[in-house]
């Protein structure tokens, strides 16, 4: 998948989740915990990603990106 298309799915799920978060609100050098998510949270918006884009990646594999463009770029990697 692109960088875009990944970025758009990534936003998606973020705002399902973190409905008060505007798509267009959430910068690449944003932390989850930045945008207000909880540890809940941003477990649930891993699993939705993975489901969404197909991904086997290990939950582990996400806990040290540091924002959502490193976010995004791991999952463009996982999904290629």
């Amino acid at each position: 998948m692109s960088d875009e298309a990944v970025r758009r799915v990534v936003h998606e799920v973020i705002t399902e989740i973190l409905p008060a978060v505007p798509a267009d609100r959430i910068p690449g050098g944003a932390h989850l915990r930045d945008l207000g998510a909880d540890s809940i949270d941003r477990v649930e918006i891993i699993m939705a990603l993975r489901e969404r884009l197909g991904v086997d990646a290990p939950l582990a594999g996400f806990s040290d990106l540091p924002d959502i463009d490193h976010l995004v770029a791991y999952l463009c990697e996982v999904t290629a």
